[in-house]
C-alpha cells in the first residue's frame, strides 16, 4: 500500500495507463496527485456516467463495470500487483521512485518523439537542412571504419529539431571487444546526449559482474563499460539502476556513480522542487531526509570514503571493468559468473522468436506461398469479369 502514496506529476500531454486494467487515459488536464489519487479520479469519472451509459449503451456497461470492480479491488489493496506508466512526449511528468525499488519495479525510458508529437507540441523542423557532412579521409576503400578515427556527420537534433552534428569513433578495449562511441552536441538548444553501443554475435550466456571497491581513488579510476543492456546494483549503496536507465556508458566507476547521483538528483528534486538539494519542497518530510541519506552514502562513495560493491548483470555479456592485474591472471577484487538468460530476459531482447538457421528456405516458401495467393486471386478476378460482362451483355 506504500506505493500508493507516491508522488505523480502529470502534464497536460500525457497519457496514463493501467496496464492490468487495459485502460488507457489520454491526454488532458495536468495533475499533481499521488498513485492512488490517480486511480480514485478515473475510477470516479467512471462510474459517474455508467447510469447513462445502462440505458444509452447497454453492450458497453458491463465492460465498463468490470473495470471499475477491478479498479475497486486495486484501491481496496485486494489485487496487487498492478502496473501504471505515464507517457508524457514533453518530458514533464514524473512519478517518485524509492529508496526499496528494486531491478524492474521502478523504470523510466527516454526516447525521440515521433514528427506527429513534434506537431502537437507545437515544435516544427527546422527549414533549413543540415550542411553536407565534411568528408572523413579515415575511410578505407571499402568504406570501413579505422579504430581511434573521429567520423563526424549531420543529425536532427531531438530536442529542437536543427540540425546538429553526431560525433563517432571505434574504441578497441584491451581484453575485451571493439566499442563504438557516439555524441551528439546541439549548439541552438544546448542538447547532448553520449552513448557507447556494442557489436559482434550474441552469446549463449549472460554476465554477472561483481567488483569490490575497497582501495578508494585507484578502484574508482578503473574503466568501466555499462551496456544498455546492463543491470547495476550497489547493495551497499541501496542502489538499483535498470536496463536501458543510462543508455550505454564508457567513462571510470567514479565517473558512471557521479551521473547516477546527477541525474537522480535531478529527477527527486527538480521534479518536486526547485533543483539543488534545497529544492525537493512539495516532499514530505520524512521523504526527504531518507533521500539526502541516500545521496550523502553516494558521495561518501564517490569520495573513495566508504567501500561498496558494483554488481552489473548483462543478459548480453557486454559490459566489463578494468582488471589491475594482467590477464590471463584474474583480478582478486573481480568475479565473474556466466548464467543462462532467463525466457523474460530472452522476451525482452527479440531472441525468442529470432531464426538463424533454415531462414533461407523459409523465405522461399513464404514467397512461393504469396505467389500462389496471387495468382489465385487473379483468376478469381478474370471469373468475375467474365460473369459481370455476361450479365451486363457485352
Amino acid at each position: 500500500m506504500e506505493d500508493f502514496a507516491r508522488q505523480v506529476v502529470k502534464s497536460d500531454t500525457a497519457t496514463v495507463k493501467f496496464i492490468e486494467l487495459d485502460l488507457e487515459v489520454p491526454a488532458g488536464k495536468g495533475q499533481l496527485t499521488n498513485v492512488e489519487g490517480l486511480l480514485s479520479t478515473i475510477i470516479n469519472d467512471l462510474e459517474f456516467g455508467q447510469e447513462a451509459r445502462k440505458e444509452q449503451m447497454p453492450e458497453v456497461y458491463p465492460k465498463i463495470a468490470e473495470i471499475i470492480a477491478k479498479g475497486r479491488a486495486m484501491l481496496d489493496g485486494s489485487s496487487f500487483p498492478f502496473r501504471v506508466t505515464v507517457d508524457d512526449p514533453a518530458g514533464n511528468s514524473f512519478i517518485t521512485p524509492d529508496l526499496k525499488d528494486g531491478v524492474g519495479k521502478w523504470e523510466k525510458h527516454e526516447y525521440l518523439r515521433t514528427p506527429e508529437q513534434n506537431e502537437a507540441l507545437g515544435i516544427s523542423a527546422a527549414q533549413a537542412e543540415a550542411a553536407a557532412a565534411a568528408a572523413n579521409p579515415g575511410l578505407t576503400a571499402e568504406g570501413d571504419i579505422i579504430p581511434n578515427e573521429v567520423y563526424s556527420f549531420p543529425a536532427t537534433c531531438p530536442g529542437c529539431m536543427h540540425p546538429c552534428t553526431t560525433h563517432m569513433k571505434m574504441v578497441d578495449i584491451p581484453h575485451f571487444k571493439q566499442v563504438v562511441l557516439m555524441s551528439t552536441v546541439c549548439d541552438d538548444c544546448g542538447y547532448r546526449s553520449n552513448d557507447v553501443k556494442t557489436g559482434g554475435e550474441i552469446p549463449d550466456k549472460g554476465e554477472k559482474i561483481v567488483i569490490s571497491i575497497s582501495n578508494g581513488a585507484v578502484d574508482l579510476a578503473r574503466d568501466i563499460l555499462k551496456s544498455e543492456t546492463c543491470a547495476l546494483e550497489c547493495p551497499e549503496l541501496n542502489l538499483s539502476v535498470n536496463p536501458g536507465t543510462l543508455g550505454g556508458r564508457f567513462t571510470t566507476i567514479e565517473g558512471l556513480l557521479t551521473q547516477v547521483r546527477d541525474d537522480l538528483r535531478s529527477q527527486i528534486f527538480e521534479a518536486n522542487g526547485n533543483s539543488g538539494s534545497s529544492g525537493g519542497d512539495s516532499l514530505i518530510p520524512e521523504e526527504k531526509a531518507k533521500w539526502e541519506e541516500f545521496f550523502g552514502g553516494l558521495d561518501a562513495a564517490i569520495n573513495g570514503e566508504r567501500p561498496f560493491t558494483i554488481i552489473l548483470t548483462d543478459p548480453l555479456a557486454s559490459s566489463f571493468v578494468q582488471p589491475l592485474v594482467d590477464p590471463p591472471a584474474p583480478d582478486p577484487q573481480i568475479k565473474r559468473e556466466y548464467y543462462d538468460r532467463t525466457d523474460e530476459e530472452e522476451e525482452e531482447l527479440g531472441l525468442k522468436d529470432m531464426k538463424v538457421e533454415g531462414y533461407e528456405e523459409d523465405a522461399a516458401a513464404d514467397a512461393a506461398a504469396a505467389s500462389a495467393e496471387k495468382t489465385e486471386e487473379e483468376k478469381k478476378g478474370a471469373e468475375f469479369d467474365k460473369i459481370l460482362d455476361a450479365s451486363m451483355g457485352r
